[in-house]
């Protein structure tokens, strides 16, 4: 999957570093999709992602979930509850790894 060619470009330049449409910033590593569980920090929003993890002595599936914090351009309006898709890149800070790069239709 070249994600590269695969990204929309949006109509409006952010002229943010870290954005993979209008900044330098590349793409590579893990997709992940998921429900934005908090937008109030500045450029980031935290990204809630659900999965099933199999326990062999039961031989049943239990429910995880992670919280991953994301860096969101500024030319990419997310507000809690939307669905998203978020990609691996450098490391932005000391905890965010990922960017937004879509918001899922349909949710």
């Amino acid at each position: 999957m070249g994600l590269r060619g695969d990204l929309i470009l949006t109509e409006v330049n952010c002229g943010d570093k870290n954005c993979p449409f209008h900044g330098i910033l590349s793409l590579r590593g893990q997709v992940f999709e998921g429900t934005v569980a908090s937008a109030k920090a500045k450029n980031t929003v935290i990204v809630v992602r659900e999965y099933f993890h199999y326990i062999s002595k039961y031989r049943r599936y239990e429910r995880r979930r992670s919280r991953i914090p994301a860096h969101c351009p500024p030319c990419l309006t997310v507000k809690e509850g939307d669905r998203v898709r978020i990609v691996e890149c450098r490391p932005i800070s000391k905890t965010v790894h990922f960017v937004v790069v879509e918001k899922l239709k349909g949710e």
